[in-house]
């Protein structure tokens, strides 16, 4: 099970979106992974929780979270091999860590918690909660969008990753992730010349 969670090793950069519900990570993920032409890792909950809400018009439990987060890092792990410049997440086990404690009255399966902190990011983009919400089968909390903003934040800074706040518009938000990126780009290139 453990080894079901663990990063394997990649030769890219990884970055990882960040945030609640409904603030544009994933357009903004698929945005880097084309600018980059490169691949980006959807959030596997989201197709495991669709299939379980047709299927049985149930929405997560706690006994879920652990399929989630081994498919998450499956398919991060497959998708890593695929390139060697950058690897878009548009989630990762810290964000399920964080929902799991916002819904479970701050539990966290400690498997969950422990790759969670130890799989490592060269960069988070927390997206602030500037954009519309919009609602599907799966999103639940339009009247909590700063407590769960202020979660995910606290744990960026708890865990002390580095990250970079987005706000504004598709656009604007598109131009600040590139230039992080490009930042991230440069000084691996710099590295490897150094090697």
């Amino acid at each position: 099970m453990e080894k079901n969670l663990k990063q394997q090793p990649a030769d890219c950069v990884k970055v990882v979106l960040f945030g609640p519900e409904s603030t544009g990570k994933t357009t903004l993920s698929r945005q880097l992974a084309r600018h980059y032409n490169s691949v980006w890792v959807p959030e596997y909950a989201r197709e495991y929780l669709q299939n379980k809400w047709n299927n049985q018009r149930k929405t997560c439990e706690p006994n879920d979270l652990l399929p989630i987060a081994e498919g998450q890092i499956r398919l991060e792990n497959e998708l890593a091999q695929k390139t060697d410049t950058v690897l878009i997440c548009d989630t990762d086990l810290l964000e399920t860590k964080v929902y799991s404690e916002a819904y479970y009255v701050g539990s966290c399966d400690p498997i969950l918690e422990k790759y969670a902190i130890e799989n490592t990011y060269d960069l988070y983009f927390l997206t602030y909660i500037d954009v519309p919400w919009e609602a599907d089968d799966l999103r639940d909390k339009p009247t909590e969008r700063e407590i769960m903003f202020e979660a995910f934040h606290n744990e960026l800074m708890k865990q002390k990753r580095p990250f970079v706040l987005l706000k504004g518009n598709k656009k604007e938000r598109l131009q600040e992730a590139v230039r992080h990126i490009d930042e991230l780009l440069q000084r691996k290139e710099c590295f490897q010349k150094k090697i």
